[in-house]
């Protein structure tokens, strides 16, 4: 076999048993791989209705046919659960090493179940698995977790581990030196193993079809990588959104009351390069090289870190802070501890605002003023998260349910959508956006559909709703889905000239097995379909559908869309839109008939092994 291994190891952490699945040529050409692969496992393995951080619940690491095949931004993972975060799909990606090392530990992919009585270290080598002790790691940072088990292992292991935060269930899971795999709570499902830390090192590599034509292709898309395409992502790095977004008016800014920040200047990627611009980064195997290393210029302990626009905005203009070395300092210790940066500044500008209009006081903040712009109000709440500590308790498991505890109309602004919070992209102003972020299944994501692309071109008046809409999300979902289970960088895909017809020529070459740029098409429709069709199952309705209240009874006040609003109305229009696009029935659900046209029914009724 070319491109695969044909087979998923199966570890059960209750009992230490372990075992392999084969993987049917069938199955690996209709998912692909990564994100579509995962879902097909997570639907397969995850009993209906189980509660996410309950042992049963599968926690599973997925490589694809590109991990090892060398090709620029291809050394990618996914990882895919039940989410404790929304009861729905849980999948994130990482890029690092850990994917070709996890390809070469002989699976296509590590399905995790059950619970280990203590702290666990799982140790993968060349598919020989170890359930080793993991007490000392207890306590520890992400970074430090990863050097401890690098010490005791070898400098050659590939560590993915949680940190503290993990350990009380709030996480996100970290590898290579802090990058992580961040949104819908995975860490949180590894630490409810008692899961500290998973090692791999393996030699088993799986050849390809075709190396030499692979070689001359690789070079060619290397060039393109270094092209006009990725020129952002090269320079200033998505942190140069700041700038862009606060000028269009498009900025989640004091939990999006505004959509503009006074301060955008002093926490935009102009002033991170200028100022605090360490190195630029690449992930592994990837010749663009977005990733922004910076660092604190104040006379404070020094702080250096990855900044991406998703953390600047999260922990600078949605919390009103405009300090560029607080932001730093937030994101470098949401990194350590192992928390996703946008549901932290989430669920910390909901308390902001409660504590504005007096739902929480400083008796619930331990005498703590949690205004907006307070960076001492920030680093206290992270910390008191990380500890579950006091008002930590509350903020640790996101906005949905610490509103839902608090009550007293603090729903109408905790800004999620299924529970996942939303990230820095005003939905009022960006109205194929908005569609995209109701009806993701993994929660509001600006990552799983291209949408917001629409918006930023002359296709659509971003500012007014229309039943166009519902295509463009739909197509921009199964894009989407197709480059996060090949695996491609998001950042690569205009560097292409047609991506279903280089991708399926690639594929081919890869595996060996014939593919088309329909096929490939059909297979990213095919994996949203069953990312619905797992939501349905676990209790889905058509009322998850939707935003938050603020985003649709509330108008911009400022901005270059000051008075622009989205009625909730104009959100039900491009919906509707939306499901006809898929083929749906009218309240969301998917039809025998498509499920056929699909070929999901027969895929997903074998039996398990």
């Amino acid at each position: 076999m070319f491109g695969y291994h044909g087979r998923a190891l199966l570890v059960d952490l209750t009992d230490e048993s372990v075992r392999w699945e084969p993987l049917d040529k069938r199955v690996l050409r209709s998912f692909i791989g990564g994100i579509g692969l995962g879902t097909y496992l997570l639907y397969r393995h995850c009993p209906p209705g189980i509660e996410p951080l309950e042992p049963g619940n599968p926690l599973i690491f997925v490589t694809s046919p590109l991990v090892g095949s060398r090709l620029t931004t291809s050394s990618k993972f996914a990882v895919v659960t039940k989410s404790p975060l929304t009861g729905f799909i849980g999948d994130s990606l990482s890029s690092s090493f850990l994917a070709t090392e996890l390809k070469n530990t002989g699976c296509d992919a590590l399905v995790v179940t059950g619970r280990s009585e203590s702290p666990t270290l799982l140790s993968i080598v060349d598919g020989q698995v170890e359930f080793l002790d993991a007490s000392d790691l207890v306590g520890l940072s992400t970074s430090e977790t990863e050097g401890a088990v690098k010490s005791r292992l070898g400098q050659r292991t590939r560590v993915a581990c949680i940190g503290p935060a993990g350990e009380r269930l709030v996480a996100s899971i970290s590898n290579d030196g802090g990058r992580q795999a961040g949104r819908t709570g995975p860490g949180a499902v590894m630490g409810s193993k008692n899961l500290k830390a998973i090692a791999l090192r393996g030699a088993n590599k799986v050849p390809v079809a075709d190396s030499e034509w692979l070689d001359v292709t690789g070079r060619d898309l290397t060039r393109r990588s270094l092209g006009p395409a990725t020129e952002k992502y090269r320079t200033l790095g998505t942190v140069a959104n700041v700038s862009v977004f606060n000028r269009m008016g498009t900025l989640p800014t004091l939990n999006f009351q505004q959509s503009t920040f006074d301060g955008a200047e002093q926490v935009s990627g102009e002033e991170f390069h200028q100022s605090h611009h360490v190195k630029s980064a690449h992930c592994a195997n990837c010749t663009i090289g977005c990733e922004q290393i910076v660092a604190t210029n104040d006379d404070r302990p020094r702080a250096s870190g990855r900044m991406e626009y998703e953390s600047a905005f999260a922990l600078g203009p949605l919390v009103g802070v405009s300090d560029p070395n607080a932001v730093i300092r937030a994101s470098q210790f949401c990194d350590q501890a192992g928390i996703d940066t946008i549901s932290a500044g989430g669920t910390i500008a909901w308390a902001m605002e409660c504590f504005s209009k007096g739902i929480l006081t400083r008796e619930d903040t331990a005498g703590v003023d949690l205004n907006f712009g307070s960076v001492e109000a920030v680093m206290d709440s992270l910390e008191k998260i990380v500890e579950r500590r006091g008002l930590g308790d509350l903020l640790a498991e996101g906005s949905r349910r610490a509103s839902e505890a608090t009550g007293q109309g603090s729903e109408a602004w905790a800004m999620h959508v299924k529970g996942l919070e939303m990230p820095g992209y005003e939905p009022r102003s960006l109205k194929t956006m908005a569609l995209g972020l109701a009806v993701a299944t993994r929660g509001a994501c600006h990552n799983r559909s291209s949408a917001y692309e629409a918006d930023f071109s002359s296709t659509v008046d971003r500012l007014k709703a229309d039943k166009r809409r519902g295509q463009i999300t739909a197509d921009g979902e199964d894009f989407s889905s197709v480059l996060d289970s090949l695996i491609w960088c998001k950042f690569l895909r205009k560097a292409f000239n047609d991506l279903y017809v280089e991708s399926a020529d690639i594929y081919e070459h890869v595996t060996g097995w014939p593919m088309t740029a329909d096929e490939l098409m059909q297979a990213g429709e095919r994996i949203n379909n069953l990312k619905k069709l797992f939501n349905i199952r676990e209790g889905w309705t058509r009322a998850d559908d939707t935003l938050p209240p603020r985003a649709l009874e509330e108008k911009l006040p400022d901005g270059v869309a000051e008075g622009v609003g989205l009625p909730r109305e104009e959100l039900d229009l491009m919906i509707a839109a939306y499901y006809r696009a898929r083929g749906w029935n009218d309240d969301g659900t998917i039809p025998e008939s498509k499920l056929r046209e699909l070929g999901l029914l027969d895929l997903i009724t074998e039996p398990v092994a």
